[in-house]
């Protein structure tokens, strides 16, 4: 089992919930408070690159910020400007192993990264 990288917001339950059911597995998780440490826009793209599921996604777009913005949530280069701009617009929590990411909504969906 690869080592996984869990995007990491400590104050969000869904995100406290998905490195709870990770390590109950016996994953080996390195957390990244990505707040604290944001993504850089190499990272970001080959973290989009990896996901599974719609860009549309990995946008908060409920988010003041976001609304602000006036972005479409289906265009990448709207989306690396905005999440760079405002790491919080990051949906969360996202668990990667390198080869694939999954958002964690619902958090069980992490674990799909342990089935492979």
């Amino acid at each position: 089992m690869p080592p996984i990288t869990l995007l990491h917001n400590p104050r969000c339950s869904k995100s406290r919930q998905a490195l709870a059911l990770l390590e109950e597995r016996g994953a080996t998780v390195t957390v990244r408070r990505y707040l604290d440490q944001p993504l850089d826009e190499a990272e970001l793209r080959g973290l989009i690159a990896r996901l599974e599921g719609p860009l549309t996604a990995l946008v908060r777009s409920k988010e003041a910020e976001w609304k602000a913005l006036d972005a479409d949530a289906g265009d990448l280069e709207q989306v690396v400007a905005a999440i760079l701009a405002h790491p919080r617009l990051l949906e969360r929590p996202i668990a990667d192993d390198g080869q694939r990411a999954v958002i964690g909504r619902p958090p069980e969906q992490v674990l799909a990264l342990l089935e492979a």
